[in-house]
Protein backbone atom coordinates (compact mmCIF):
# COMPACT_ATOMS: atom_id res chain seq x y z
CA UNK A 1 0.00 0.00 0.00
CA UNK A 2 1.44 3.37 -1.05
CA UNK A 3 1.93 6.29 1.33
CA UNK A 4 -1.01 8.04 -0.33
CA UNK A 5 -3.21 4.98 0.15
CA UNK A 6 -2.15 4.66 3.78
CA UNK A 7 -2.98 8.32 4.33
CA UNK A 8 -6.43 8.01 2.78
CA UNK A 9 -7.17 4.85 4.73
CA UNK A 10 -6.26 6.63 7.96
CA UNK A 11 -8.35 9.67 6.95
CA UNK A 12 -11.42 7.49 6.42
CA UNK A 13 -10.99 6.09 9.92
CA UNK A 14 -10.37 9.58 11.36
CA UNK A 15 -13.57 10.83 9.75
CA UNK A 16 -15.46 7.83 11.11
CA UNK A 17 -14.14 8.44 14.63
CA UNK A 18 -15.16 12.09 14.45
CA UNK A 19 -18.56 11.20 13.04
CA UNK A 20 -19.43 8.57 15.65
CA UNK A 21 -18.19 10.85 18.42
CA UNK A 22 -20.28 13.83 17.34
CA UNK A 23 -23.35 12.24 15.78
CA UNK A 24 -23.56 8.68 17.08
CA UNK A 25 -23.49 5.17 15.69
CA UNK A 26 -26.43 5.69 13.35
CA UNK A 27 -24.42 8.25 11.33
CA UNK A 28 -21.71 5.77 10.28
CA UNK A 29 -22.67 4.97 6.70
CA UNK A 30 -19.98 4.34 4.09
CA UNK A 31 -21.47 7.07 1.89
CA UNK A 32 -21.39 9.70 4.66
CA UNK A 33 -17.83 8.82 5.69
CA UNK A 34 -16.71 9.07 2.07
CA UNK A 35 -18.49 12.41 1.60
CA UNK A 36 -16.85 13.93 4.66
CA UNK A 37 -13.46 12.54 3.67
CA UNK A 38 -13.84 14.24 0.28
CA UNK A 39 -13.72 11.07 -1.82
CA UNK A 40 -16.18 9.23 -4.05
CA UNK A 41 -18.76 7.08 -2.29
CA UNK A 42 -17.09 3.95 -3.70
CA UNK A 43 -13.57 4.86 -2.55
CA UNK A 44 -13.80 3.30 0.95
CA UNK A 45 -14.31 -0.12 -0.67
CA UNK A 46 -10.74 0.02 -1.92
CA UNK A 47 -9.42 -0.06 1.63
CA UNK A 48 -12.32 -1.66 3.49
CA UNK A 49 -14.08 -4.36 1.44
CA UNK A 50 -17.12 -4.33 3.73
CA UNK A 51 -18.92 -1.85 5.96
CA UNK A 52 -18.08 -4.16 8.88
CA UNK A 53 -14.36 -3.83 8.16
CA UNK A 54 -14.50 -0.03 8.32
CA UNK A 55 -16.61 -0.09 11.49
CA UNK A 56 -14.07 -2.46 13.04
CA UNK A 57 -11.21 -0.10 12.21
CA UNK A 58 -13.10 2.75 13.87
CA UNK A 59 -13.94 0.59 16.91
CA UNK A 60 -10.28 -0.40 17.17
CA UNK A 61 -9.43 3.27 17.69
CA UNK A 62 -11.98 3.35 20.50
CA UNK A 63 -10.42 0.37 22.27
CA UNK A 64 -6.96 1.89 21.85
CA UNK A 65 -8.21 5.15 23.36
CA UNK A 66 -9.91 3.42 26.29
CA UNK A 67 -6.86 1.20 26.93
CA UNK A 68 -4.54 4.22 26.90
CA UNK A 69 -6.78 6.07 29.35
CA UNK A 70 -7.01 3.00 31.60
CA UNK A 71 -3.24 2.47 31.59
CA UNK A 72 -2.67 6.11 32.47
CA UNK A 73 -5.31 6.08 35.20
CA UNK A 74 -4.01 2.88 36.82
CA UNK A 75 -0.44 4.21 36.72
CA UNK A 76 -1.59 7.53 38.19
CA UNK A 77 -3.24 5.67 41.06
CA UNK A 78 0.22 5.27 42.49
CA UNK A 79 1.20 2.29 44.58
CA UNK A 80 0.60 -1.18 43.20
CA UNK A 81 -0.15 -2.09 46.82
CA UNK A 82 -3.65 -0.64 46.34
CA UNK A 83 -5.21 -2.70 43.54
CA UNK A 84 -8.72 -1.93 44.81
CA UNK A 85 -8.05 1.78 44.47
CA UNK A 86 -6.75 1.16 40.97
CA UNK A 87 -9.89 -0.84 40.18
CA UNK A 88 -12.07 1.99 41.44
CA UNK A 89 -10.27 4.37 39.10
CA UNK A 90 -10.62 1.88 36.27
CA UNK A 91 -14.35 1.64 36.94
CA UNK A 92 -14.81 5.41 37.05
CA UNK A 93 -12.91 5.80 33.81
CA UNK A 94 -14.97 3.08 32.13
CA UNK A 95 -18.25 4.65 33.21
CA UNK A 96 -17.06 8.11 32.22
CA UNK A 97 -15.97 6.85 28.80
CA UNK A 98 -19.41 5.31 28.26
CA UNK A 99 -21.04 8.62 29.20
CA UNK A 100 -18.82 11.01 27.26
CA UNK A 101 -18.06 8.81 24.23
CA UNK A 102 -21.50 7.30 23.86
CA UNK A 103 -21.44 6.64 20.12
CA UNK A 104 -17.98 5.08 20.18
CA UNK A 105 -18.86 3.01 23.26
CA UNK A 106 -21.93 1.57 21.52
CA UNK A 107 -19.88 0.78 18.41
CA UNK A 108 -17.10 -0.93 20.36
CA UNK A 109 -19.44 -3.48 21.90
CA UNK A 110 -21.45 -4.43 18.85
CA UNK A 111 -21.54 -8.20 18.98
CA UNK A 112 -21.10 -8.66 15.22
CA UNK A 113 -17.84 -6.71 15.25
CA UNK A 114 -16.33 -8.66 18.12
CA UNK A 115 -17.63 -12.00 16.82
CA UNK A 116 -16.20 -11.47 13.33
CA UNK A 117 -12.83 -10.30 14.71
CA UNK A 118 -12.45 -7.95 11.74
CA UNK A 119 -8.96 -6.39 11.61
CA UNK A 120 -7.89 -8.27 14.74
CA UNK A 121 -10.30 -6.34 16.94
CA UNK A 122 -9.95 -8.89 19.74
CA UNK A 123 -6.21 -8.21 19.87
CA UNK A 124 -7.08 -4.64 20.82
CA UNK A 125 -9.92 -5.39 23.23
CA UNK A 126 -8.57 -8.40 25.16
CA UNK A 127 -5.50 -6.69 26.70
CA UNK A 128 -7.88 -4.29 28.44
CA UNK A 129 -9.73 -7.25 29.92
CA UNK A 130 -6.47 -8.86 31.03
CA UNK A 131 -5.65 -5.64 32.93
CA UNK A 132 -8.99 -5.96 34.69
CA UNK A 133 -8.34 -9.64 35.52
CA UNK A 134 -4.93 -8.77 37.02
CA UNK A 135 -6.38 -6.00 39.18
CA UNK A 136 -9.24 -8.21 40.36
CA UNK A 137 -6.86 -11.05 41.26
CA UNK A 138 -4.63 -8.76 43.32
CA UNK A 139 -7.54 -6.97 44.97
CA UNK A 140 -9.22 -10.23 46.00
CA UNK A 141 -5.94 -11.60 47.34
CA UNK A 142 -5.54 -8.44 49.40
CA UNK A 143 -8.98 -8.86 51.01
CA UNK A 144 -8.65 -12.62 51.44
CA UNK A 145 -11.57 -13.20 49.08
CA UNK A 146 -9.80 -15.87 47.04
CA UNK A 147 -10.67 -18.87 49.16
CA UNK A 148 -12.37 -21.93 47.72
CA UNK A 149 -12.06 -23.84 44.50
CA UNK A 150 -15.37 -22.92 42.85
CA UNK A 151 -15.72 -20.77 39.74
CA UNK A 152 -16.39 -17.77 41.95
CA UNK A 153 -12.76 -17.86 43.06
CA UNK A 154 -11.34 -17.55 39.53
CA UNK A 155 -10.21 -13.95 38.83
CA UNK A 156 -11.14 -14.40 35.16
CA UNK A 157 -14.73 -15.21 36.11
CA UNK A 158 -14.93 -12.51 38.78
CA UNK A 159 -13.51 -9.94 36.36
CA UNK A 160 -16.10 -11.00 33.79
CA UNK A 161 -18.90 -10.53 36.31
CA UNK A 162 -17.53 -7.14 37.37
CA UNK A 163 -17.17 -6.03 33.75
CA UNK A 164 -20.76 -7.12 33.04
CA UNK A 165 -21.84 -5.15 36.11
CA UNK A 166 -20.00 -2.03 34.95
CA UNK A 167 -21.36 -2.43 31.42
CA UNK A 168 -24.89 -2.76 32.76
CA UNK A 169 -24.48 0.33 34.92
CA UNK A 170 -23.14 2.25 31.92
CA UNK A 171 -26.00 1.20 29.67
CA UNK A 172 -28.80 1.75 32.17
CA UNK A 173 -27.31 5.07 33.27
CA UNK A 174 -27.08 6.19 29.66
CA UNK A 175 -30.74 5.35 29.16
CA UNK A 176 -31.70 7.21 32.33
CA UNK A 177 -33.20 4.07 33.87
CA UNK A 178 -30.96 3.85 36.95
CA UNK A 179 -31.50 7.48 37.90
CA UNK A 180 -35.26 6.86 37.94
CA UNK A 181 -34.99 3.51 39.76
CA UNK A 182 -32.54 4.64 42.45
CA UNK A 183 -33.62 8.26 42.76
CA UNK A 184 -29.96 9.28 42.58
CA UNK A 185 -27.93 11.40 40.21
CA UNK A 186 -24.47 10.10 41.15
CA UNK A 187 -23.04 6.90 39.72
CA UNK A 188 -20.34 6.59 42.43
CA UNK A 189 -22.49 4.64 44.96
CA UNK A 190 -23.31 2.11 42.24
CA UNK A 191 -19.63 1.67 41.43
CA UNK A 192 -18.86 1.18 45.13
CA UNK A 193 -21.62 -1.40 45.47
CA UNK A 194 -20.34 -3.30 42.41
CA UNK A 195 -16.80 -3.43 43.82
CA UNK A 196 -18.07 -4.60 47.22
CA UNK A 197 -20.22 -7.28 45.57
CA UNK A 198 -17.36 -8.77 43.58
CA UNK A 199 -14.38 -8.10 45.84
CA UNK A 200 -15.85 -8.12 49.30
CA UNK A 201 -16.18 -5.06 51.57
CA UNK A 202 -13.29 -2.60 51.57
CA UNK A 203 -11.06 -3.14 54.60
CA UNK A 204 -9.13 0.14 54.34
Amino acid sequence: MSEQDTGLRARLVDVGVDLVTKEGLQALSLREIARRAGVSHGAPRRYFPTHLALLSAIARRGFQDLAARATEAVAAAGSEDDPRGQLALFGRLYLDFARTERGMYELMFRHDLLESDELGLRETSLPLYRTLVDLVGRARAETGANGGDGPGSDPVVVAGALWANLHGIAQLWGWGSLQVATGGDDVEPLLGAALDAHLGPCTR
